[in-house]
């Protein structure tokens, strides 16, 4: 498995976003390191757009997944450009995840949750890019796809990809992530790293409510 780097790939300083008139990011600071999986625990990260950060080299996929109905697994997964060398092609998205192989006719919609879940995800590994920006991937789905989607996170990672993670489901979380981020109210009030996590539990229960 690969290490995480030293270096961010991904930095950020005082951010600052407003939902219509609501303020809901309040100068939130983190950073994302080479190679690692970070969690953003608490409310969900906002002001993104797909098509501002696609020539960064980072590929965002949203918690309502973005899947075209009118268009099959096969067109929906060529439908993104390469925006960067690298970006996986059908043969091993479908290592990753067979049951789009079984589907490849099946119009979109016509897919169970978890599977336009994996396609969601299989979209944006075509594009090349390195940092995958991962909003609610488990909202909604049955555990054992859950279970899949945490081993298709882990596979990723051995492959160098860098994740950030934007979860509720601390459950699942706890079995991906290096390090996590807790924010309340817009603000980033805590951070640690895995291997704090044992001592931080339960302040993290209180964060959460659980």
């Amino acid at each position: 498995m690969l290490s995480p780097s030293s270096a961010p790939l991904l930095a950020v300083e005082g951010l600052q976003a407003w939902y219509g008139e609501s303020h809901v990011l309040h100068g939130a600071s983190f950073e994302v390191l080479v190679g690692e999986v970070v969690t953003l625990e608490g409310r969900e990260l906002i002001g993104l757009t797909s098509d501002r950060i696609a020539r960064l080299g980072i590929a965002l996929c949203p918690e309502e997944r973005g899947i075209f109905a009118s268009l099959d697994v096969e067109e929906n997964l060529l439908l993104p450009p390469k925006v960067r060398p690298g970006g996986l092609e059908l043969d091993r998205i479908f290592e990753l995840f067979p049951n789009l192989r079984e589907r490849l006719s099946n119009q979109g919609t016509k897919l169970s949750g978890g599977e336009q879940q994996m396609l969601a995800i299989g979209r944006i590994l075509r594009t090349g890019a390195r940092l995958l920006l991962l909003d609610e991937p488990t909202e909604g789905l049955a555990p054992v796809i859950i279970e899949q989607i945490g081993k298709t996170i882990g596979m990723l990672k051995q492959q160098g990809f860098t994740i950030l993670l934007v979860e509720q489901n601390f459950r699942f979380a706890s079995t991906v992530a290096d390090r996590y981020y807790v924010m309340e109210n817009g603000r980033i009030i805590d951070r640690f790293a895995n291997a704090e996590l044992e001592a931080n539990l339960d302040k993290l229960h209180e964060y959460l409510g659980v």
